[in-house]
This record gives structure tokens, sequence and C-alpha cells, in this order.
């Protein structure tokens, strides 16, 4: 099933062009800042819910006259995959990958949905693209291994890990509001046989920058997954974005960005320097203290 979001907090599943209302399944609890999809996963998500006598009497709508949310508007968490592709560890000129870095967590205020926009926060500091597969998980997760890793996922989205290439940390660098845009809806695990084989695609003003395929992580979804429940929980609706591929390079204003993944579908945004600042003006003292 694809799962959307769409405007007044309304849960929809998209059959073909036309979105079927399952808001009603979730209740109340979908009007929460995680949205009605966190507030399905938290309930504990059962597909048999989900039959087609049931939603053969629910209301419809167009796919076309719905505006498209962020499918998880604020994630309990956004765990982050650095250099996961051996090509982009090349095209970076860096010595270590996710094996020596581990993960790195993304502000939960960085996501925003289909269209963005994506907001520039300086003008004169490169601003990136990376496009990536974000898997989400279904149901809590501690300590498990590889082999059972993909029972704990609910399913699959397209994302982008827009980042800035200045002297601040990697979380920060990656946590500006707007920084991770999600969609277009998530696709459950049942309509993805196998994670590890998908395209990752993304252009750039039309001009394909990025083409990969999960084939190539260096840790693939099952391990990824793995891995982070060692050093964390992870609970229904967290987003784990699995890395991008070679092919990262600038994004200015104007740009628009789209992601396409194999069997998921397309997530197209825009790029704006509105309200964009020089990097020195930035918040905060600008000279060196002496220590105390």
């Amino acid at each position: 099933m694809h799962f959307v979001v769409y405007e007044n907090h309304r849960l929809g599943i998209v059959d073909g062009d036309v979105v079927i209302d399952v808001t009603d399944v979730v209740g109340s609890g979908g009007q929460g800042p995680g949205g009605p999809l966190a507030a399905l996963l938290e309930q504990g998500y059962d597909p048999a819910v989900f039959t087609p006598e049931r939603l053969a009497n629910l209301p419809r709508r167009a796919l076309a006259q719905v505006r498209l949310k962020a499918p998880l508007p604020r994630p309990g968490k956004v765990i982050g995959a650095p250099v996961n592709y051996l090509e982009h560890k090349a095209e970076m000129s860096v010595t270590q990958t996710i094996a020596d870095l581990g993960i790195f967590l993304k502000a939960t205020s960085s996501v925003v949905g289909p269209g963005g926009p994506v907001r520039l926060p300086y003008l004169d500091k490169r601003t990136d693209q990376e496009a990536e597969l974000a898997v989400v998980i279904g149901r809590t997760a501690s300590n498990i291994s590889a082999s059972e890793a993909l029972d704990y996922v609910f399913g699959y989205t397209c994302s982008l890990d827009i980042t800035v290439r200045s002297t601040e940390d990697r979380s920060t660098r990656k946590s500006f509001d707007t920084f991770t845009p999600l969609g277009p809806w998530v696709i459950t695990t049942d309509e993805i046989a196998d994670p590890h084989k998908l395209e990752v695609l993304c252009w750039v003003n039309g001009l394909l920058r990025q083409q990969g395929n999960t084939r190539d992580l260096i840790f693939d979804v099952a391990n990824l997954i793995a891995y982070t429940s060692s050093v964390m929980t992870l609970w229904p609706g967290d987003v784990i974005l699995t890395g991008t591929p070679a092919g990262v390079g600038p994004i200015v204003d104007g740009n628009q960005v789209i992601v396409e993944i194999e069997k998921i579908g397309k997530l197209a945004v825009t790029v704006t320097a509105e309200g964009a600042i020089p990097y020195d003006a930035r918040p905060g003292p600008r000279h060196n203290h002496s220590p105390r």
C-alpha cells in the first residue's frame, strides 16, 4: 500500500490516481504533531484492517487534487548514514566510511514534504543535494540481528539529505529547517520484495546528477538497521536515511530537485535562497575566546 498524508491531517491510501481517505482508521490520534501515519504505527499497523471491502466504502479524491504533505512530518528520530557508498567516498576524498563513522542524528524539525521548499541558510556556503532511500520503522527494535531486521520495517520512501559544506558538525550542517524532504508516500514492505535492489536517481533542473543502486550500500538496509538498533532503540515511525550514491553537487536558488527510487516513486522539491545570510553573519561571536 501507498500511504500518504495530505491537507488537514488526513491519511490516505493511493489507489491508482485516487486517494482513499482512511483517517477514521486512526481516529483522533492522527491530530498530533507526528501526524496520522505516525499515530497508526504507534497503535500497531495491521494490514488486515485495510480490506478491499472496508476501503470500498471510504471517501475518495483524485490524487491530482490533493496537496501531499510529508508522510511523517515529525518523526521520533531521523537517523543518517554517512559515506555508505564507496563511489561517494571517492568523490568526497575521505578515508572513512560508515563502518568507521557510525550513524548521526538529524533534527526532526528539518523534515519537509513534496514541493519543499528547501531553504538555503547561507549565501556564501555551498549546499548539496543527497538523494537517499529512507526506511520507516514499523515496530520497536533494540539489539536485533540483520537476519531479522527487515521484519521491523513498515515501509520505504524517497528522501533528500540536504547538506551545507561548512565548518560545523555534521548534524548541524544537515539539520536546518527543510533539509530532510520526505515523500511523496510510504510504500509498505509487501510491495518491495528486496530493498537491496533499488535504483536511486536524482535530477537537478532536469540534469541527471546521481544514479546508484542500493545493492552497492556498504551497510545494506538490514545491517544498517541492526547496527542502529545496537546504538539506540528504534520506535515506530523513526526514519533511517540509508546514504547517498555518488553525484552530490551544489543546489542554488530556483533549482528543482527530483529524486526517483525504483518501485517507490518521485519526490520533487524547489530550492530558495530567500532569507539566506552570509555565513559570518550567523548568530554567535566570530572571534576565538581564551580558555578559562
